[in-house]
């Protein structure tokens, strides 16, 4: 039953991860838009911000019983 969880966290962790737009990182060094100024997050984007968040505590939380 946990595992299942487990991977329904997971799968959903990578949507969310991949549903947020951030030109960050290395994709500035080819062609990203890497304009180097800090926007607010607002709308859905904080939504999804926050519930990454929320999901990486419930996977951390779900390996560690799932251990014992």
């Amino acid at each position: 039953m946990i595992s299942i969880l487990h991977i329904i966290v997971s799968v959903l962790l990578i949507a969310l991860i991949l549903i947020q737009e951030r030109s960050a990182g290395l994709s500035s060094l080819f062609g990203g838009e890497g304009f180097g100024f800090y926007q607010t997050r607002r709308g859905l984007e904080k939504i999804a911000f926050w519930s990454t968040v929320g999901l990486i505590v419930l996977f951390v939380l779900l390996s560690i019983v799932q251990l014992y």
